[in-house]
This record gives structure tokens, sequence and C-alpha cells, in this order.
């Protein structure tokens, strides 16, 4: 009803794209109304699964593609339809990050994991109903990458001030008011006023990177950091929420706002978010050598990482510093 009633495919010629568990399931609740559509199973999230699906869904005369399903499929999806020249629909059914309406698609390659421009979906449906079916560590992910935001946009305006990059203040208000919506609401994930704003401020996201033309407003320090954990670690990587808000409190201890990192820190906790690096399964030293690795995952980009310029040992001091302000500020963690 709703790609009718905005005109985007009043015949139902659509090609759905689903994964293999959740979807197959949400397909048979859905199928019944979309007798036009054809349905394709996304294998994973690499850049040959999307390739894959782009050649079995260009022989179809379809009006768009729907990416049903988690941050994989809408990933696979946007970049299909790009490929293929659709428009595209994104039907999330988590909220694990602010993927699910951004200009980029995030897909696994040979050289790791690469961030690839897509067109921005042209509507997206967020049903709260399938939202709570889903496991509850993945709103918990989404809570990290919405207040990793601040950090972000923090690490923008540091580059502004130092290297006199183009800053867009429209784009960076609007990543910053998701970051602290989501950050000072007081409800929590089984709630559907929080859940509205979670839902909210990752679609704010996403359409902060379209109008910036790029990930700056929800990209700096904390994603380089998540990056060079994925990268050093490939296997025992946490959630992207998860790693963007540990890495997110860091840098805002290292940019000297302390009472910021506290806070955020604090937030992360209430929603049982990790802190420490201890909590998703590294080491002090393992953290700190992400840490240092960071900048090379982003060449180019300018955070604090990059301002400061911290050697292992200035990095590890730091991070005690960080430990010991928690300790300080927040009780025990």
């Amino acid at each position: 009803a709703v790609l009718a009633d905005q005109r985007i495919s009043q015949s139902g010629r659509l090609a759905v794209a689903i994964s293999g568990g959740s979807g197959a399931r949400l397909r048979e609740r859905v199928a019944p109304s979309l007798p036009g559509a054809t349905w394709f199973e996304v294998g994973g999230g690499t850049i040959d699964d999307a390739v894959r699906l782009a050649d079995e869904m260009k022989s179809g005369r379809y009006d768009a593609v729907v990416g049903l399903g988690g941050g994989k499929v809408i990933d696979c999806a946007k970049y299909s339809a790009a490929r293929i020249g659709l428009p595209m629909v994104a039907v999330a059914t988590n909220l694990s990050h602010d993927g699910i309406c951004s200009p980029v698609s995030i897909l696994d390659n040979d050289a790791g994991r690469g961030s690839y421009g897509v067109p921005t979906p042209i509507a997206l449906l967020i049903d709260l109903d399938v939202i709570r079916e889903a496991p509850v560590r993945f709103v918990r992910s989404g809570i990290g990458d919405a207040i990793s935001n601040i950090s972000a946009v923090a690490d923008w305006e540091l580059s502004h001030r130092v290297n006199g990059e183009k800053v867009d203040g429209l784009a960076a208000a609007m990543a910053r008011q998701a970051g602290e919506a989501v950050l000072r609401h007081p409800g929590g994930a089984g709630d559907d006023g929080f859940l509205t704003v979670l839902s909210e401020g990752l679609v704010m996201s996403g359409i902060a990177m379209s109008i910036a033309g790029h990930t700056r407003p929800s990209s700096g320090a904390c994603h380089e950091i998540s990056h060079a954990l994925d990268l050093l670690y490939p296997r025992r990587a946490a959630s992207h929420g998860e790693q963007v808000g540990l890495g997110a409190a860091f840098a805002m201890h290292l940019r000297g706002d302390q009472q910021g990192s506290r806070l955020m820190a604090g937030t992360l906790r209430r929603h049982g978010l990790p802190v420490l690096a201890e909590e998703i399964g590294f080491s002090d030293e393992e953290f700190v050598r992400a840490v240092e690795f960071a900048p090379e995952t982003r060449p180019g980009r300018y955070t604090i990482l990059e301002h400061l310029q911290l050697s292992p040992e200035q990095i590890k001091g730091a991070y005690a510093d960080y430990r010991t302000s928690l300790l300080d500020g927040a009780g025990p963690v």
C-alpha cells in the first residue's frame, strides 16, 4: 500500500531482496500482498553478493528494488539497485546502524571492508512491531551508532578549524541533533517513544550524509577505531554500534571533554553497551594497537587521532586516564 500510494510501484512489479533467515519468515507474511514481486535471497554482505544480486535482477522489468531485512540485506540491495539503475526502498527489520537511509553501502571485499557510494533509498519503512521481534542487541548497536555522531561532528569541526575543511552546517546540525536526542532520551529499548527517537535519529544521520555528500557527519575517530578493530581482529570484532560507541566515548576523552565522555559512557552503560575494551573481549594492549592503527583506515580524514598523533605509550596512558575518569565520575564500570 505504501509503495502504490507513493507512486513508487503502482504495478506491483518489484524485486525484493531478503535474507535466508528472518527474511524467509517475513516473506510468508508479506508475499500475499505483493503478487507481482520476485523474491531474491541475499547470500551475504560481500561485494560479490551485491554484484550477483544485481545480475539476477537485471533481466526483470521492475519498478523498484526493495531491501527487506537487516544491514547486510539493505546494503546489498542499495548497491544492486544503483548498479541496475532502479530506485531502492529500504524496509528495516532492525535498528542496528544508520545505513538504513545512508548514501553508502558497506560491503566486505578482498581487502577487508569497503564503503561504496550509492543513491539514498527513495523510501524507508520501519515497523516497530517488527523491530521488537529482533534481538535487543540490534537496538543497542543502533544506539551506539547514533550517539557516536556527537564525536564525529566534533572531529569534523576540528578539521575545519585546523585545515579549513568545509563543514555543511545543516548536515552537522542534523547529525549532532540525532545523537543528542538518543543520548538524552530517558527511555529504553522496549519503549515505543525511545524506539521512535532512535529510528528518527538513524534516518537523520543518513540524510545528513546525503546532504554533505560524504560520511563525515557520522564518521570520525569513533569509526576509525571500529574499522581498525575489524581489520586487526576480524574474527573477534563486536557489533558495529558497540565498537563505535566505545570509540566515541574514548575520542571525547582524548579531546579533553571528560564531562561529555562520562555522559556518553553513562548512557551507553545504561543501555547495556560496553564502555571499556575488555567488555568486548579485547585487552588494553589490543585496544591501544587498534587506536594506533585507526588513522590508516581512512587516509586523508582528519580527526582527533590525526591531530594528536599519539605514540603507543601515550595512547596507553590516555586509555588508563579514560578508565580512571569513568571510575571517578560514574561509579564502578
